[in-house]
């Protein structure tokens, strides 16, 4: 019995390296149900390995559920957890966190029709394995370009965390104020004790949070958010 020819695929699949535009990105992505992550970072596509548990997975965990307590404390907020970003045309990255201002009160990004983001959050994160990786090097000039005010990225691995915001159209490093706090510039009561959580304390992480989220500033930006 003579088997029938095999159908060639009318879709390419996506692999690690393809260079594409971002219409051509998402068509493939598209026709792949089955895959949960790729980026288009300056018109390459990256496709990360499966993720180990202590130098991603749980980091990653902590860090949400750090914003998951600020963003629904902070009505006019949105989080998101590993979203897709449509940036411009070669780059629509999958960021690890977003946390942004809601387009209907104000935010840079808008939510388009087929519920994407589009333009630049205000926050975004990555947790990265060291200082070598793309998140401080491509991506992190794609975010500047961009307009992302805010950025940080934990280099597990290197036990350093680096809090990145725009001014001038350059990232500098967000300074820690009097009490070893980093305090975000964007998001008034949005406030991070660095060292504490690099050890894993969260306890201590969400009590730091706690007190920012109490703030007279924090009250302020939510009366502005919601006038």
């Amino acid at each position: 019995m003579v088997k029938p020819p095999t159908q060639r695929l009318t879709i390419p699949p996506l692999e690690n390296g393809d260079r594409l535009n971002r219409y051509e990105f998402e068509r493939r992505y598209a026709a792949m149900p089955n895959l949960k992550k790729a980026e288009l970072i300056e018109g390459i596509v990256y496709m990360p390995a499966a993720l180990r548990f202590r130098s991603r997975g749980q980091p990653h965990g902590w860090m949400i559920g750090w914003l998951f307590t600020y963003a629904t404390a902070t009505p006019g907020v949105l989080l998101g957890n590993n979203p897709t970003v449509r940036l411009d045309l070669d780059n629509e990255p999958q960021p690890d966190a977003v946390l942004l201002i809601d387009p209907a009160v104000g935010g840079q990004a808008r939510l388009s029709d087929d519920d994407y983001i589009e333009g630049a959050p205000e926050l975004i994160v990555e947790i990265a394995a060291s200082s070598a990786a793309i998140d401080l090097h491509a991506k992190k000039q794609v975010y500047r370009r961009n307009g992302v005010q805010e950025y940080i990225v934990w280099q597990v691995l290197d036990q350093t965390l680096s809090w990145f915001v725009l001014e001038q159209g350059e990232y500098v490093q967000l300074p820690i104020d009097a009490t070893g706090i980093l305090c975000s510039r964007v998001f008034p009561g949005l406030r991070l004790a660095s060292t504490e959580l690099l050890t894993g304390n969260m306890q201590q992480v969400l009590a730091v949070l706690q007190a920012g989220l109490q703030s007279s500033e924090h009250t302020a930006f939510i009366q502005r958010l919601n006038q």
